[in-house]
This record gives structure tokens, sequence and C-alpha cells, in this order.
């Protein structure tokens, strides 16, 4: 599907986004350990999140909905699951892949999971390996690296994980194997990732603890089924964030949306860059703060360094600040980004592809880019390469360039945003 991107004067509006996909993955995964009935409101409709309701009912697992944006999972408990009589198909979540594997290694019996031909070549060693110290016996392509992925499940042991990338797909698969393990497990990384399942087994019942940069579970926790209402995702509010910063005469207002500190980046460099953001009405729902924004436009936006452990809280974001960056005064370096290259495409490559095709200045570096701005946007051909933040992206830099701008495999955005198109359009005033 190719979707058509015309220059905009400017965005206005009051709008909301789809819920949390992080989030609404967590509320089936860990509903389905818990006792008990848990309805998640405003839950994403989004493609990798109806991958994991898939996934749970292969595994035995009573979910309805989303209808109305309502799922409701009837919890088993930690020993309720069943052995499926089917692959599980993940799709293009890596976040479905990553959690359900450290769940799958507390299984007593055999599971095999897999996913798009995208997931299938994404590394999974990061998680397997640690799970293999677990106890779990797990086999796959490429000596276990990478899907199909077979499981063969059991009792687990607990270990003390030092991970080397700051990765919150990584810890949570450890501390969800670790609600089956002796012990207490532990996960330290080098900067503090999203906490987005700390903060979800708290509130189901659990009792994990966080040192610096360290976070522990205890073995066979009581896991009791809740009432979450999901915030609106901040990293698809993002494009349209950046978007409304970007345009002259934008006056956008995104109503409940997640400002959890381990995923709000993008709202810190966008005010390092000059934009004019406010957020107010905060208020908290399930553990994770929530907020209204409202961004105006404040004129050209600048250059800044990113970096260290501002990237683990905008990760998924970079694609979306590089179309700023190339739209800025100045210079603007991303660094200690390699985690770009493992996703659902190469970013890095792939976002150098795309701002050099409406005539920014980027180079790309071994671990991020380096983006001189200032460029004027021509309207361009633009590939997807099948990643939906890549697609979204290329939308927003199609906004404030001259002439037509058109993305192609522009399907792949209903992976995380279903609708992005119709409310892009709804607040673009031509």
């Amino acid at each position: 599907m190719d979707l058509r991107i015309e220059q905009a004067r400017c965005l206005r509006g009051d709008i909301s986004v789809p819920g949390d996909k992080s989030i609404s993955h967590r509320a089936v995964i860990i509903g389905a350990l818990a006792e008990g009935e848990t309805v998640a409101e405003n839950f994403s409709a989004g493609e990798d999140c109806l991958s994991t309701i898939d996934c749970y009912r292969k595994l035995g697992i009573e979910i309805t909905g989303p209808q109305g944006g309502v799922v409701r999972i009837a919890g088993r408990g930690l020993d309720g699951l069943r052995e499926p009589g089917d692959i599980l198909d993940a799709g293009n979540s890596g976040t479905t892949m990553r959690l359900s594997l450290g769940i799958l290694a507390g299984q007593p019996f055999f599971s095999v999971i897999t996913g798009d031909n995208s997931l299938r070549r994404r590394p999974m060693a990061r998680v397997t390996d640690p799970l293999k110290r677990m106890g779990a016996v797990i086999e796959g392509r490429k000596g276990g690296s990478c899907a199909p992925l077979a499981v063969r499940g059991g009792p687990l042991k607990a270990v003390a994980h030092i991970s080397p990338v700051a990765s919150a797909q990584v810890k949570s698969a450890i501390l969800l194997a670790g609600l089956f393990a002796d012990g207490q497990t532990s996960v330290t990384e080098p900067y503090r990732s999203r906490d987005h399942t700390e903060i979800m087994l708290k509130y189901f019942g659990a009792a994990p603890g966080i040192e610096g940069n360290t976070v522990y579970i205890d073995g066979r926790p009581q896991l009791t089924g809740k009432k979450i209402r999901v915030a609106g995702d901040i990293s698809s509010a993002a494009f349209l964030l950046t978007a409304a910063a970007l345009a002259p005469g934008s006056d956008l207002t995104i109503r409940g949306l997640g400002i959890n500190p381990t995923r709000s980046g993008i709202i810190d460099v966008l005010e390092m860059m000059g934009a004019d953001i406010r957020i107010f009405n905060l208020r908290e729902d399930g553990g994770e703060p929530v907020a209204d924004i409202r961004v105006r436009y404040a004129g050209r936006l600048r250059g800044v360094k990113i970096g260290g452990e501002m990237i683990p809280r905008l990760i998924d974001e970079i694609p979306v600040l590089a179309v700023a960056a190339a739209a800025a005064e100045g210079k603007t370096v991303i660094r200690d980004a390699a985690e770009l290259k493992v996703k659902e495409s190469n970013r890095i490559a792939a976002v150098a592809r795309l701002l050099s095709g409406f005539g920014a200045d980027v180079a790309e570096l071994e671990d991020g880019l380096m983006i001189r701005g200032g460029r004027v946007f021509a309207g361009c051909f633009c590939d997807s390469h099948g990643d939906h933040r890549i697609a979204m992206a290329a939308a927003v830099a199609g906004l404030t360039a001259k002439g037509t701008t058109v993305v192609r495999g522009a399907e792949c955005i209903e992976v995380s945003f279903p609708g992005f198109s119709e409310l892009l359009k709804g607040v673009t005033i031509k």
C-alpha cells in the first residue's frame, strides 16, 4: 500500500493515540499468569499486540477482545498454561517472542515459536543464552540464535545476569523466567531500560526490587488479575509531536499519554532542540505516569548531541528525531545506537537512505548518524523496508517537504499504529 503525503501548513487538533504497545503486550502476558480476570482498557489493536493475544490463546488462556478497545484475560496462575497444539506465531513482534521465551522456559512442556521473515532474522541469543543458563533447553536456527525456536521448558534456577546492552526485552524475558525459578533472579544493565515489566509485576502483586541499574525478582510470587487503562503510546505520539514542532503555526494537544521517564526521552530531546512542549493534567494509572501534552511551533529547531544513557529512553524514536534533525539548524550527532541495526530493519542504514532521498545531508556512523540540518526537503518516493517506524518517519518528513511524498509499503504501520494516516490527515491543515 502506498501512502501519499502533501506538504502541510501546520498541525492543529486535540487528539489521543492508540494504547501503549509495550504495556498492552505485558497486560496479556502477565494477566495470563495471574489468578483471576485482568481487564485492559484502551488496549492497542496493532498487529503486534494481536500476535501476543493469539499466542496466549494457543497456550490455553481465554482472551476476549479487543472489543471497543477492551481486552479481558482469564488468568490461570503461574501453573495454568497448557502445551500448545500448534506453533506459536509472534508475527513481526520482537516483544511477543522475547518475553514469551522467558515464560516458555519455565513451563513443563514443549513449544515452538516463530515469526515473520523480519523477526526470524532478528537476534535471539541475548535472550536464549541466559535462559539456557537458567536450565531451559532451547534449539533453533544458527545455534539457537534465530527463530524458529523450540523450547523444552522445566524447572529453572535463579541467575544474576549482567547484560551488555540496555534492553527491556532482554531484561523482561529473564525476569519473567525468574517467576518460575527457585530463589532470586537479577538483571543488571549498563543503563536503565524501560521498566513497564517491573511496574506491572508490582501492580499485580509481585515485589521486584531495584538497586541502581539492577532489578531483582523472587520466584513463585502470587499474581492477581487487575483492571488496567493502558496509557497512550508515546512512541506513536512521537511522530505527531515532532511534526507539530516542525510545522509553523502548529498547536497540537495529545491526551492521556504515557510519560514513563524510561520512555519519555523524545520529549526531553525535542525540548533540547527548542520545541515548546507543555505537560499537564498529570496522573497515574496502574503505576504508570500519564499526562496530556501540548506542543506548539516555537521556531526552527536546533541540532543536538544524543547518546549514552539517553538512548534506551528513545531508541524507537530515533528515526523521527533524525527527521527533526535534518530540518533543524546546525549539526546533530547520534551515538551509542548500534541496537538500531537489529530492529525490524537496519534503522541506521534505512534512516540514512530515507533522509538522503529528501535531500538531507546525513552520514552513517558505526553506532548512529551525523546529520547536518538546514536543507529544504523535496518530496520523493520512499521505501518503508517493511518497518513501521521508518514508514511513519517518512510521512513526517513528507509533511515538511515541497511537493508530493509517496511512502511505499505503508501497510506495515498497522503493526503499531492502526489509523495513523487517518489521524494524521485529521490534524493536518494544508
